[in-house]
């Protein structure tokens, strides 16, 4: 019998699919699968909710968090390098369908993460900017204990002159910081980069350098736009070994009115799944 304090929550993100039932900050359990690279979003969780099939009849709620900006129930990219699919995808009919429950609700990975940040992890209860850097670059937004929605917090997709429109994620990044290894380790992923830099390669440790010098600048920025009391900084990237301090490095010239202040995200990888079960469970 489905008990009303869980909820199924789905992650979606360019790199891993993560479902688990959630009750609170708790995952009770929880099944993980790789993001296919291409074919149809529909396969992909038709598969997953093959794998999870045993859940079925736990749970009268459904939270789906994805990569991209959701709209009226449908899922759309905003950086095809990150994940590729269909433009307003239906997401939320498609979820309903395959979970069998009506309670249905999605929203942005980053923010939903945001949200089990401020209720249940780093935030606090605080004011807060939520800033994942993983395969891409995603953030949310908490203001006033609201959660800002539609394009709020999309900080990857910042543009800068100079860069043939190039997002900002698309020089910081998981993905990116691999493709710069490249020429010194063909094949090598984000995480062998990191693995190289703890060994003494100058050449990852430079990529680091650099992928963390960007997003100290962001943050500098996001602190004079919003002036948040906390960033929270999570993502497979993010909370690498030594990253979050390389940024606060990065940030050692400004004044201390001007630099944020830094913390982990507390939820680490379950993030996104807590805050989507969180924000599920609340909607009317």
């Amino acid at each position: 019998m489905a008990r009303p304090d869980t909820v199924l929550a789905l992650d979606i993100g360019g790199t891993k699919m993560l479902a688990a039932l959630v009750r609170d900050d708790r995952l009770i359990e929880a099944h993980t699968m790789p993001t296919p690279r291409g074919g149809d979003p529909e396969a992909w969780l038709a598969a997953l909710f093959a794998a999870i099939a045993g859940w079925k009849g736990r749970y009268d709620t459904a939270g789906v968090a994805v990569t991209g900006i959701i709209d009226e129930g449908c899922w759309s990219p905003l950086n095809r390098r990150t994940l590729d699919i269909p433009d307003r995808f239906p997401l939320v009919a498609l979820v309903a369908r395959l979970s069998g429950v009506d309670r249905v609700l999605a929203a942005n990975d980053a923010q939903a993460a945001a949200w089990g940040e401020y209720v249940f992890g780093a935030g606090q209860g605080h004011d807060l900017v939520f800033l994942t850097v993983s395969t891409g670059i995603g953030g949310g937004i908490v203001v006033n204990g609201r959660l800002l929605g539609g394009l709020a917090g999309h900080f990857g997709q910042f543009r800068s002159l100079g860069e043939e429109g190039r997002a900002l994620e698309d020089k910081v990044s998981g993905h990116w910081i691999a493709s710069e290894a490249s020429p010194h380790r063909p094949g090598a992923t984000a995480r062998d980069v990191f693995d190289a830099a703890a060994a003494g390669h100058g050449w990852a440790q430079a990529i680091i350098q650099a992928s963390a010098r960007q997003t100290a600048l962001l943050c500098g920025n996001i602190q004079l736009a919003l002036d948040p009391a906390r960033i929270v900084i999570g993502g497979g990237i993010g909370l690498a070994p030594g990253y979050l301090e390389s940024v606060r490095q990065a940030l050692g010239g400004l004044p201390p009115r001007l630099t944020p202040q830094l913390h982990p995200a507390a939820l680490a990888e379950k993030a996104g799944v807590v805050g989507i079960a969180d924000l599920a469970r609340r909607q009317n």
